[in-house]
């Protein structure tokens, strides 16, 4: 069965870095999109950034220019860099898997539709 497990979460203060990490298993890993999800307190889950099975990579406005996301398709292992990290970055993020792959070029690719398979999230906590 897929399944998607995070690390890396923690506290940090404004301007510092974290890097995530989620290894997949259970499935094709080179074959699917990836893609990095957050959500705050109160809010709703949004996308942070997808890299493709053609290695595209998309982000949202509100991280282009601070977070990187990478992927090791030889160890399953999915990565999102944050530097520049600030309090609104403040929320558990997810790792989750693609309905399909070669995907992180369409409008949609941050879309939480189109993934279908979530990790169980890890907390990434910036204080000011």
């Amino acid at each position: 069965q897929v399944q998607l497990v995070e690390s890396g979460g923690g506290s940090v203060q404004a301007g510092g870095s974290l890097r995530l990490s989620c290894v997949a298993s259970g499935y094709t890993y080179s074959s699917y999109s990836m893609g990095w999800f957050r959500q705050a307190p109160g809010k709703e889950r949004e996308g942070v950034a997808c890299a493709d099975s053609v290695e595209y990579t998309s982000y949202a406005d509100s991280v282009k220019g601070r977070f990187t996301i990478s992927r090791d398709n030889a160890k399953n292992t999915l990565f999102l860099q944050m530097n520049s990290l600030k309090p609104e970055d403040t929320a558990m993020y997810y790792c989750a898997r693609a309905l399909r792959g070669a995907s992180c070029h369409t409008p949609w690719s941050l879309n939480e539709n189109e993934y279908n398979f979530w990790g169980q999230g890890t907390q990434v906590t910036v204080s000011s």
